[in-house]
């Protein structure tokens, strides 16, 4: 198949996951063939440990649908997506979980929405959603996953539900031009991020998170949630800054209003350092303030420096659109003869 004829792209990205393997991919493939064009699975093994790499190649080996791409050393979900959308060959670009924790069903569902006469830039799946669930997932990831959306919603730019899923559909031109660089689950949140800062856009829509039935999750609570925490001070640093110099002024004028209670009784110890502790408690917090100030702007500045790689991406696609075109020798423009300064 030639790779200009593909249509869709699916990237898995696998770690460990020998256990769902062929059945995976199989259900996969069932679902892109509904669509009716072609397509290709492209699985990302994370530096598995286990004979996942060995079942993907032998799959690869019998159809010439399935790509499977990695590198030796476990990475993270991160760099497992960069490599699969650096390798997706098709015009749309799905996402989904090796263990298809979202039916397969989703996969060609997300496909008509890229296609719709809506045409958005990417679509995402939702459980968090009106007319979205969780079924059979763990109650404590799971009030740990819903937690981490509404906090994590209030910081993204947009009005998304789910932030941190991975079932996702993008328009292949859309997502490359992201200049992605996490390695972790923070991927989401970064996609998500630079992709609304860069004006593209976003729909959403309802979706069912079922739990694992086979292999181990690869959730981690801590990793995730100081990753997501990092990223959430990055995304909006006056949130983080905000808070702190807030709380560090209200210590400051409480001990100011102390300071004055004590002189108004005529109790007030000069010799005390009540009054210079105050002082440095104030300036702190305006400093802290004014620090969640000045990165609101670095953000305001990163999101348009986003805004204006898209438009010379965009560009530069069309200059490459039409330096590609097959013109024939007679219809292409004559060279201007260079005009003389003293015409």
């Amino acid at each position: 198949m030639k790779s200009e004829d593909i249509v869709i792209s699916v990237v898995v990205p696998m770690y460990n996951e020998a256990a769902n393997l062929p059945a995976s991919l199989d259900r996969i493939e069932s679902a892109l063939k509904l669509t009716g064009v072609p397509y290709e699975i492209v699985p990302v093994d994370d530096g598995s440990t286990d004979d996942t790499r060995l079942r993907l190649d032998a799959m690869a080996a019998r159809d010439e649908a399935i790509r499977p791409v990695g590198y030796p050393d476990n990475s993270g979900r991160g760099r497992a997506i960069r490599t699969g959308l650096g390798q997706a060959r098709g015009k749309y670009i799905l996402t989904c979980d090796a263990d298809l924790s979202y039916d397969e069903a989703y996969l060609p569902a997300m496909y008509r929405l890229l296609i719709s006469p809506a045409a958005p830039d990417m679509v995402i799946g939702s459980p968090y959603m009106p007319g979205g669930r969780a079924e059979n997932v763990p109650a404590i990831r799971l009030l740990v996953s819903r937690l981490a959306n509404l906090f994590l919603a209030r910081v993204m730019p947009g009005k998304i539900r789910t932030v941190t899923g991975i079932l996702r559909g993008y328009r292949a031109a859309a997502v490359k031009a992201l200049d992605l660089e996490a390695d972790g689950k923070e991927i989401h949140l970064e996609i998500l991020s630079k992709a609304v800062a860069a004006g593209f856009r976003l729909v959403e829509f309802p979706a069912v998170l079922t739990g694992r039935q086979k292999g181990r999750s690869k959730f981690r609570f801590k990793a995730t949630a100081l990753s997501h925490l990092l990223f959430s001070v990055f995304e909006k640093p006056s949130l983080l800054f905000g808070l702190v110099g807030m709380l560090l002024m209200a210590v400051g004028l409480a001990m100011g209003g102390y300071i004055i209670i004590l002189w108004r009784q005529g109790v007030l110890n000069p010799n005390r350092p009540l009054m210079t502790l105050m002082v440095i408690v104030l300036l702190a917090g305006m400093q802290i303030l004014l620090f969640g100030f000045l990165g609101s702007l670095m953000v305001s500045l990163r999101r348009e420096i986003f805004r204006v790689q898209r438009r010379q991406g965009e560009i530069i696609q069309k200059i490459e659109k039409l330096n590609a075109a097959d013109l024939p020798v007679d219809d292409k423009p004559a060279p201007r003869e260079k005009e003389s300064v003293f015409d």
